[in-house]
């Protein structure tokens, strides 16, 4: 119904940016938001950045407020994500996920994308 697809994952220094990309096809009209999570090694999924679609609000988590932007162009149904002043600890596998108006679930998620940041 929703397939998601993200790129722009790699390796960058520390200090350095990356810009992660995903982008929706299929039945996106009931999208009500997308977000970004991430998994780190040996960690749970947790939450770092969501955008409302229709109105663009954003939230972040903690870890990543001021550094991390989350954008999104609504006629590519593409979500982005800016990241800035990347720490180690931004290692992880990214993931972008969507809200449907319907279930108010993240019901979709793309494959994942690695970032590595090295010291």
């Amino acid at each position: 119904q929703v397939q998601l697809v993200e790129s722009g994952g790699g390796l960058v220094q520390a200090g350095g940016s990356l810009s992660l990309s995903c982008a929706a096809s299929g039945r996106t009209f009931s999208t009500y938001a997308m977000a970004w999570f991430r998994q780190a090694p040996g960690k749970e999924r947790e939450f770092v950045a969501r955008i409302w679609w229709s109105s663009g609000s954003r939230y972040y988590a903690d870890s990543v407020s001021g550094r991390f932007t989350i954008s999104r162009d609504n006629a590519k149904s593409t979500v982005y994500l800016q990241m800035n002043s990347l720490k180690p600890e931004d290692t992880a596998v990214y993931y972008c996920a969507l809200e449907t108006k319907i279930s108010g679930n993240y019901d979709y998620w793309g494959q994942g994308t690695q970032v590595t940041v090295s010291s």
